[in-house]
């Protein structure tokens, strides 16, 4: 319940910002659809969090409410400069998250910090993503304008906790299908952004990437929130998916060894040294399509021990990726990995197959 009133006191924060001669609790209360009650509440929270709410008129059911246009105007007396250097920085960070949400208001804030800066300051932090670079995850680029627009149209119907339909492509049934769907949440996750909803249908949980939506619909009906999400999204798995973790018990030789050591892979992880080298990883994980393409990644560097349910899994997939190749490709003495990274595999030998909760 607290999630909701926070998410709901934001959405009001924002009427109230938007509307610049100001905004009666009425209105207020026809916007975020909740009685006027409810929003008198909300306004003394949002004053008692230290917003600069205030009213205007003596009427109380005809005042008008506003927000100070520079609430936030005692920032600059407590910002170092190294904080402004790291705010500055942090662009880098969420430019490499394309589509996010709140991208438009994020550009905003960072081109107000950058004109408060004199000529000499903007030269030095210009240099700071020389030393600092960041690189979104496997499907990230810049979003076409229709993909941004569905994106803040989910974010306004998962605030205003509104239904929405929409035509979706289902990777997993290789085909386009409609969907009547409750947003719970969007999530930013492998450098895509993707929707939670509860889908009445399955009765169930469903993750949408939102660069797969064709059509979207938000419609007038709400709901209320009678399930709970995980506190940890897709916590339990390696990518975007649901399911209940498993005991996955790996074996790495000796030239994968180190870099598999070098990261902290999940939460879970238990590494130990193997006698020739190698490393023994145990992972709690569910058992997913995110992990077989992780493991697929390390070709055959790695090796499953348990569970036998995915060892199959993997030779059958590997089975199928050398019949590919058998008899098309000269066989070769295995190569150096000319400028090869020092931080990653060598490039995996198959893909995935798509399996999975996931739409």
């Amino acid at each position: 319940m607290r999630n909701a009133e926070v998410i709901r006191q934001w959405q009001v924060l924002r009427e109230i910002e938007a509307r610049r001669t100001g905004v009666t609790i009425h209105e207020l209360a026809g916007q975020v659809r909740v009685s006027t009650r409810t929003i008198r509440r909300d306004l003394q929270a949002l004053q008692e969090a230290g917003f600069a709410v205030f009213d205007e008129g003596e009427d109380n059911e005809t005042k008008r409410w506003k927000l100070d246009v520079q609430p936030f105007k005692g920032l600059q007396d407590g910002l170092s400069v190294s904080d402004v250097a790291a705010l500055y920085l942090s662009r880098t960070l969420v430019e490499a998250m394309s589509g996010w949400p709140l991208a438009a208001e994020l550009e905003s804030a960072f081109d107000k910090i950058e004109r408060s800066l004199n000529d000499r300051m903007r030269e030095f932090l210009a240099t700071l993503p020389q030393v600092l670079s960041a690189k979104g995850g496997p499907g990230a680029g810049t979003p076409g304008a229709a993909q941004v627009d569905v994106t803040r149209k989910l974010l306004d119907a998962t605030r205003s906790r509104r239904e929405v339909s929409m035509r979706y492509f289902s990777a997993s049934n290789n085909r386009a299908k409609n969907y009547t769907v409750q947003p719970y949440r969007l999530a930013l996750a492998n450098g895509g952004v993707y929707l939670v909803g509860w889908v009445e249908a399955y009765g169930e949980f469903r993750t949408f990437a939102v660069g797969r939506i064709e059509k979207l619909t938000i419609g007038d009906d709400t709901f209320r929130k009678t399930h709970e999400l995980p506190e940890h999204l897709f916590g339990q798995s390696m990518g975007v998916f649901w399911g209940e973790p498993e005991r996955i018990e790996l074996e790495f030789d000796a030239r994968m060894a180190p870099y598999v050591r070098g990261r902290v892979w999940h939460e879970s992880q238990v590494l130990r040294d193997l006698p020739d080298g190698g490393l023994g990883v145990v992972l709690h994980v569910s058992n997913d399509w995110a992990l077989r393409s992780w493991l697929l990644g390390f070709g055959a560097r790695v090796r499953v021990v348990a569970p036998a349910a995915l060892a199959s899994s993997m030779l059958d997939e590997f089975t199928r990726g050398a019949a590919l190749y058998d008899g098309r490709a000269p066989r070769r003495p295995e190569p150096r990995e000319s400028g090869a990274s020092e931080s990653g595999p060598p490039v995996a030998l198959g893909s995935a197959a798509r399996r999975g909760r996931s739409s």
